[in-house]
């Protein structure tokens, strides 16, 4: 078993303290943002982000398919984040997923330790908790599960929880109807961005090298939330990201200048684009700053899907298309293995600044 560094969020916030460690307490200058939650998702004043309804994403109605198309690209253009709606993939395996996931935190902890990662050996996968990789120590009040869930033969099928037993039925399907979902939806971009249909997926390593990594996280109730992130400001690393929640909210957009709290929308899944999009695309896609809340009164889960392009057989720059003399490439080429290292480092360097 891997050796626990710093003691589980879940044990913390059982324990009846009062007062959050100090690791875990966010700087000043963030803290004048961080507000009530669910207040925040109450309020019907400022932006909303987009819900876009797909059923008309393969219509024989050329006029329908198109409608639904550039409400898409429109969403991806203006906020990089959206709630999905009429996804096609059905109430039933959505729920069966997060009963799974929930199934497996509601474990005790020393059931879920026998899965645990060893992040400083570099084995990211498994039941973990955030280990402070900058200098001021700071932890998010979170702990989570990884692993990646597609293509099938880059699974590791025995870190997989084996309770409860729908566990890998679930999200192996899951893993397959959203992979689907994924060429669809890059289809619609490629063609926002006047290029074949094909060609955003073929840029992301097609289905064979994108990865679909599954991180489950868990986000115990904390006596003092106006204090604590869940998730600290951040830009996805991934091509997209879907997230599927537990109906509590917490999820934050920075749009505008200003924190924007999402809704929770029931039967939806939220998309973002990730880095990935926003660089092939020279930043027509956006990949947009966000952060996840906590509160005191309820438990939220959420399982979000990065799609990752292999991390160096790509090399991630502006398309062609997407360049001119109006608009000059805004993004230097590289790996995704060195885009994320120029974010952590970045990071650690404290720019204040998430890509």
């Amino acid at each position: 078993m891997a050796k626990v560094v710093n003691p589980r969020v879940e044990i913390l916030a059982s324990n009846g303290i009062q007062s959050i460690p100090k690791e875990y307490v966010r700087p000043q200058e963030e803290l004048e943002s961080i507000g009530d939650v669910f207040e925040e998702e109450m309020s019907e004043e400022g932006p909303q982000l987009p819900t876009i309804d797909l059923e008309g994403l393969d219509s024989a109605d050329k006029q329908v398919r198109e409608k639904c198309h550039a409400e898409l690209i429109k969403a991806s253009k203006e906020w990089g984040v959206m709630h999905l709606v009429k996804h096609g993939i059905s109430d039933e395996l959505i729920n069966r997923v997060k009963m799974a996931g929930k199934a497996f935190f509601n474990q005790p902890v020393e059931e879920k330790e026998k899965y645990s990662n060893d992040q400083a050996s570099g084995n990211v996968q498994g039941y973990g908790s955030k280990l402070a990789n900058n200098a001021s120590g700071q932890l998010e009040w979170q702990d989570y599960f990884f692993h990646c869930i597609f293509p099938e033969e880059k699974r590791d099928l025995s870190i997989w929880p084996k309770t409860p037993t729908d566990y890998i039925p679930a999200i192996n399907e899951y893993a397959k109807q959203l992979r689907d979902l994924t060429s669809k939806i890059l289809s619609v971009l490629s063609l926002g961005l006047g290029l074949e249909q094909e060609r955003l997926e073929k840029e992301v390593g097609d289905m064979e090298e994108l990865l679909l990594q599954l991180k489950i996280n868990y986000y115990p109730k904390c006596p003092q939330p106006e204090l604590a992130l869940g998730v600290e400001a951040h830009t996805d690393i991934s091509a997209l990201t879907f997230i599927l929640h537990n109906m509590v909210p917490g999820l934050q957009l920075f749009y505008e200048g200003k924190w924007v709290t999402a809704k929770c929308v029931p039967n939806s899944i939220i998309m973002h684009i990730g880095d990935t999009i926003e660089i092939l695309s020279n930043g027509k896609y956006k990949s947009i700053l966000h952060r996840g809340l906590v509160n005191k009164e309820k438990v939220r889960i959420s399982w979000a899907v990065f799609c990752e392009p292999p991390k160096e057989k790509i090399l991630l720059k502006p398309l062609p298309e997407t360049i001119s003399e109006a608009e000059p490439s805004r993004f230097p080429p590289r790996t995704f293995a060195q885009h994320v290292m120029h974010k952590l480092f970045r990071k650690s360097e404290d720019s204040g600044e998430a890509k």
